[in-house]
């Protein structure tokens, strides 16, 4: 490399440096401001997959960090899952699990029975939340209770709103999360699909899906 060449990349190393500097000393400007802390209401909702990993990815966290949290099922059964068995074997002194749903719908084949097992999950879920003790509950596929109108959302909306403990933090995943629900979230992201193996003929398997 020529005295030149060398020369150059000096430069450029310390245009980048200063570049850098002046992006680290904004960013710490705006993160000064950000002192408040709060429970948050957080919907994952959309087509593409991810969204209750992404909220298992949140329990986690707050496990690994001593923190006590809650899980509630609203539609999957039996099927055993990689994130259930794991906290049912090692951390169930630090998160609660129930899971409270028999299937989805077009399995289980009856609504009324579908029905009430959404309400006994949902009478669990407030139950959680509103034990301080926890400091996240996670209502996994609630929103396609809510969307199948087993859970009335002006409910789940009044209840978040008016009877949340401040400080608890609230995971709501599932499709077809209601407006109103999105609207008091204060994290809301939508899944996109682009691809899926299904699609190609490959079945849900362990480890990915669950």
């Amino acid at each position: 490399m020529s005295e030149t060449e060398d020369k150059m990349t000096a430069e450029e190393l310390a245009r980048h440096a200063e570049k850098m500097a002046k992006k680290k000393a904004a960013r710490d400007k705006i993160m000064a401001t950000k002192t408040d802390e709060k429970g948050l209401v957080i919907v994952h909702t959309g087509k593409g997959k991810g969204k209750s990993s992404a909220a298992f990815g949140m329990i986690f966290r707050h496990i690994a960090h001593g923190k006590r949290c809650a899980v509630v099922q609203f539609i999957k059964g039996a099927m055993s899952t990689g994130e259930r068995d794991l906290i049912l074997r090692h951390f169930s002194d630090i998160c609660e699990f129930h899971t409270m749903g028999e299937g989805f719908t077009w399995e289980t084949q009856d609504r009324a029975r579908d029905v009430a097992m959404a309400q006994a999950a949902w009478a669990k879920a407030k139950d959680l939340i509103r034990d301080e003790a926890n400091s996240m509950v996670l209502l996994d596929e609630i929103n396609i209770a809510i969307r199948y109108d087993y859970i009335d959302i002006d409910e789940v909306v009044t209840f978040l709103k008016e009877e949340k403990p401040y400080m608890t933090h609230v995971v709501l995943t599932g499709r077809n999360a209601k407006d109103e629900l999105i609207e008091i979230a204060d994290l809301a992201t939508e899944m996109e699909l682009l691809k899926h193996p299904f699609r190609s003929g490959i079945k849900a398997q362990v480890g990915v899906e669950y």
